[in-house]
């Protein structure tokens, strides 16, 4: 796992001033690779390389970058792991080619020299985001894996120079960066909590979306093409199932998810697993378990608040599987020590909670091991989320309505007390309760109502149904969410709602969060679950092996089970989650109070300082749990603040000379 940087430069400059600025970016990405650290400019073509090494895979120099193929035609900086790395190394010797060293880095490298870009990239299994310069064509690359496990970012700035890195604080240090707040992308930042590919907070700059490639060459405009689309990929696995019984299937499942399991633990350094009792963690640290005769080093964090600790079912799983275990019991000061460094590790507004226990699991994995594998992803493919169920259910319910009853129910439901919403709830099982009842009777009345339009997925996962009406000047993009050829090519809501998730959820948050968190304390974490062919397996399952009823990850447990008894598992979906809206009430008042104060959000311009003071107000007064929808504005304010205090660029500015 690394960092890596660059940029293409046509102006005129010194070898000197391009190696000084290339060198300036990739030691902003220290954190991602503090081992080694390395520069590489074609002076001539205006190209520029940079990098800094975790050493995970050939800790030897020959594991070196920018590293330079065989042939002196093609450089590479390359980010994340190709776990098949050894069996495309066999296929390259049946053809003559000796690589110098170990890594995987140099087996891709030589297997493009060889192959060409795309047979080389399909040839791949694993997480990655790499840069290739082509000396003899003078064309960059990049490319991104399939899942989206890894970041890659990229911009033109208005002086024509192409910028791309691992992370947004390696392009702000080109001297010609020049950052101007979207408040388009600001718009999306509040309905999810994250701004989703193929946007970025700046505007000139985008992240490259997972499965794509793009190629930049001079006087042509970036091309971006995808050489693995997951739309596509569900569209023909419809009429193309996985043939045999549901125990045939569970047994093809078990034989790939353990042959990824065992293929990501390969590893010249420590290594271990989170850890949080869940059907998904559960699972992978059982195959890995399995595949060791040692015991697997596990972590996992603890609350000391009622309903959100789940750490003693960690705990049970893992004296059951025989792990070597490590918990820690998150406090206040935890939580105060981590917050004012959430804008520096992210680089752009983001607002999922779990970015703090994620960090203070990788920080405390960090301590023993330079790996972890975790278990994200299971629930978008296995209809892990709850969501999945409410909507199937409420399409039913909703659908042979007349619109008068529907638009009465739903103006009922909206007008329900935060109070009265928490007593109607625990009419449900416990196990179908949500937590944050108030909220989630305002979006099922939204629904009925029609006010949401139609759009089940989007108006389930938004924060702010209406980010328009808060964020000044913004105009909102549309996302996939709302494609009306997506609902007709999947009439499942519940299907085309992961599918969704899959293609935006999962790459910009869930798998975002877990890079920026481990990355900030040089931790390599690594999702065998998101191995391709899983994926491509997984579309292929009928659907009531995802969802059975109302048993979610059906085909999960059933491999699970077989590792670890039932009685440890079976509980209601928790998920990663933190008691927010107590933390903003209690030991984060004072610093939220600070950041959405009106005369704030009127001097930084962005959010309507009315609309924002209502719900705070609300919030305190507990008429309203409005904790997630609070947390977007406080996130961007921090956001912002640190923004403004990014030092200039000068210093390498002034060093350029022809």
């Amino acid at each position: 796992m690394c960092g890596l940087t660059g940029y293409i430069d046509y102006r005129p400059a010194t070898r000197q001033t391009r190696e000084a600025i290339v060198g300036a970016m990739a030691q902003t990405l220290y954190h991602r690779g503090p081992d080694d650290g390395g520069v590489w400019v074609d002076a001539e073509a205006g190209a520029a390389l940079g990098f800094r090494r975790l050493s995970i895979i050939d800790l030897s120099p020959l594991g070196h970058q920018p590293m330079v193929s065989a042939s002196g035609r093609y450089v590479i900086v390359f980010n994340g792991e190709i776990y098949n790395f050894k069996e495309i190394k066999a296929r390259l010797a049946q053809e003559g080619v000796v690589p110098r060293g170990h890594s995987d880095t140099e087996i891709l490298l030589e297997a493009i020299a060889l192959w060409g870009e795309r047979p080389a990239i399909a040839a791949c299994e694993g997480m990655f985001a790499f840069a290739l310069w082509d000396r003899q064509e003078r064309k960059l690359m990049l490319a991104r894996d399939r899942a989206g496990i890894k970041p890659m970012y990229w911009g033109l700035t208005q002086d024509g120079v192409m910028l791309f890195g691992s992370e947004l604080k390696a392009l702000r240090r080109h001297p010609s960066w020049r950052g101007e707040i979207d408040r388009d992308a600001v718009a999306l930042f509040m309905r999810y909590g994250y701004v989703p590919a193929p946007y970025s907070i700046y505007r000139r700059t985008w992240k490259l979306e997972p499965g794509a490639m793009l190629t930049y060459r001079r006087g042509s405009e970036p091309k971006i093409e995808r050489y693995w689309d997951l739309r596509m990929i569900a569209e023909t696995s419809q009429v193309d199932p996985v043939p045999g019984t549901d125990a045939d299937r569970v047994e093809m499942l078990e034989h790939l998810m353990l042959r990824s399991v065992k293929n990501e633990m390969v590893s010249d350094v420590p290594l271990g697993a989170f850890l949080s009792g869940g059907v998904d963690s559960s699972l992978v640290t059982a195959l890995m378990q399995a595949s060791n005769s040692r015991p697997i080093k596990t972590f996992t964090i603890g609350f000391n608040t009622e309903g959100f600790d789940e750490a003693r079912h960690a705990a049970a799983v893992a004296e059951h599987l025989g792990t070597d275990h490590t918990e820690l019991y998150v406090s206040d000061e935890n939580v105060r020590e981590v917050i004012p460094n959430l804008p520096i590790w992210y680089d752009e507004p983001f607002a999922d909670s779990s970015q703090i226990p994620t960090h203070l699991v990788s920080r405390l994995a960090r301590e023993h091991v330079t790996v972890a594998l975790s278990g994200d992803g299971g629930d978008e493919m296995f209809a892990g989320y709850p969501r999945y169920r409410w909507a199937r259910s409420l399409h039913r319910a909703i659908s042979p309505l007349p619109n008068s009853v529907r638009r009465g129910a739903g103006a009922l439901m909206t007008a329900v007390p935060n109070g009265v919403a928490s007593a109607v709830m625990t009419l449900l099982p416990k196990s179908e309760r949500p937590k944050r009842p108030g909220q989630s009777l305002k979006k099922l009345g939204r629904l009925f109502s029609g006010s949401a339009g139609g759009d089940f997925h989007r108006e389930i996962v938004s924060v702010w149904n209406n980010p328009e009406s808060v964020v000044m000047d913004a105009r909102e993009p549309m996302l996939p969410l709302s494609d009306p050829d997506l609902a007709r090519t999947f009439p499942h809501i519940a299907e085309r709602m992961m599918l969704n998730d899959m293609m935006i959820y999962l790459p910009d948050d869930i798998l975002a969060k877990v890079d920026r968190a481990s990355m900030a304390v040089s931790l390599e974490v690594r999702v065998p679950l998101l191995n391709h062919h899983i994926v491509e397996f997984a579309a292929r399952l009928p659907f009531d092996m995802k969802l059975r009823g109302n048993v979610t990850k059906w085909a999960m447990r059933e491999i699970l089970y077989k590792y670890v008894p039932k009685e440890l598992i079976e509980r209601p979906k928790q998920g990663f989650m933190v008691p927010l809206d107590e933390w903003l009430r209690g030991p984060l008042k004072h610093w939220i109070d600070d950041l959405v104060a009106p005369e704030t959000l009127r001097r930084d311009g962005y959010f309507d300082p009315t609309a924002i003071g209502a719900r705070w107000q609300d919030h305190r007064n507990r008429t309203w749990d409005w904790g997630y929808a609070l947390w977007n504005v406080a996130m961007f304010q921090s956001w912002l603040a640190q923004e403004r205090e990014q030092p200039p660029n000068e210093p390498v500015l002034a060093s350029m000379a022809v």
